[in-house]
């Protein structure tokens, strides 16, 4: 089956601008963290995928249904209300890191923090390195 066309693409916009255009000085702080965890984790250079998702690698995500798509191995969006991290595939096994965090909400694959003052930063970052190393190998 081909591959899904996406408007959330890997673009060549400068993260660094991105981050410095977040209204919210706390937020962009924030997001400054969250930038310099994921880059010491992944040891890869940061890509914007559309307009405010700053990703991490690339993988093709395979859909029982056949349906491929190009996509980011983890990432995430400093929204206004939320700093979104996108570890991808699932918090089940994740259940003990998670309990060690702080302040969460998780969506399906989405991790939703409302400031970083609020999370231990050592648990942020094995998660976001657990999270990487599995989707890699998956």
């Amino acid at each position: 089956m081909a591959k899904t066309e996406l408007k959330t693409k890997k673009t060549d916009a400068s993260v660094a601008d991105f981050i410095d255009r977040v209204a919210d000085e706390g937020r962009r702080t924030d997001a400054m963290k969250v930038l310099e965890i994921f880059k010491r984790v992944t040891r890869e250079e940061p890509k914007m995928w559309g307009p405010s998702i700053v990703g991490f690698g690339h993988r093709v995500l395979k859909y029982d249904s056949g349906r491929e798509m190009d996509w980011m191995v983890i990432g995430f969006s400093p929204r206004k209300a939320n700093i979104v991290l996108y570890l991808f595939d699932g918090f089940d096994k994740f259940s003990e890191l998670l309990a060690g965090l702080g302040k969460h909400r998780t969506g399906v694959s989405c991790l939703y923090l409302k400031r970083m003052s609020d999370v231990d930063m050592d648990v942020l970052e094995e998660l976001v390195s657990a999270s990487f190393a599995h989707c890699k190998k998956n």
